[in-house]
């Protein structure tokens, strides 16, 4: 009798980190995903932004400064490893707003078709981006939470589960709000 018992519980806690690995497993697929649905949209914003300083060049031939500075983040934004994807898209969303504020200075600018279409898409992409963030975001707390709860972390260890970085900003004046007027 006490061999049926000893056997039923080892079922048991054989069940129970099944389920756990599973579930760590299927949190651990939906943080790969959402980290991918980032590099999507980042990579619609990375292809939008040389028709964007091309129409900007057209009308602001004295403001190579911004214009390289865009052309500069997208470079690092684009090459980087994903450990650094948050702190060099930091960099081009800066660069981006500098870009989008050269239009005060060109009211031709602003009436251009071309300019309002692609300022439009760089809007869609951006907040289809913060969504994507979000989501990530969400999904990595609630993965690291998981992680690091008892009983769970018992199994995470054993199947050496680590932790997942948050998509933040690096540079801390990035939080501050931009004034960008059209």
């Amino acid at each position: 009798m006490a061999g049926i018992i000893i056997i039923g519980l080892i079922v048991i806690v054989a069940l129970w980190i099944a389920m756990t690995y599973n579930k760590l497993v299927s949190l651990r697929m939906k943080v790969k995903e959402g980290f991918s649905t980032i590099d999507v949209f980042l990579k619609k914003r990375y292809d939008l932004i040389p028709n964007l300083v091309e129409t900007v060049k057209g009308y602001a031939t004295h403001e190579k400064d911004t214009l390289s500075q865009v052309v500069e983040a997208r470079g690092k934004a684009v090459s980087c490893s994903p450990e650094e994807k948050a702190k060099y898209e930091g960099e081009l969303s800066n660069a981006l707003s500098r870009l989008l504020m050269i239009s005060e200075n060109y009211p031709d600018l602003k009436a251009d078709a071309q300019f309002i279409n692609l300022q439009n898409q760089l809007q869609s992409i951006e907040s289809d981006i913060e969504k994507s963030r979000r989501y990530y975001n969400g999904i990595v707390r609630e993965f690291n939470t998981s992680i690091q709860k008892i009983p769970t972390c018992i199994v995470a260890s054993m199947f050496k589960f680590k932790e997942e970085p948050f998509f933040e900003l690096e540079n801390k004046s990035e939080r501050e709000n931009i004034k960008v007027q059209f």
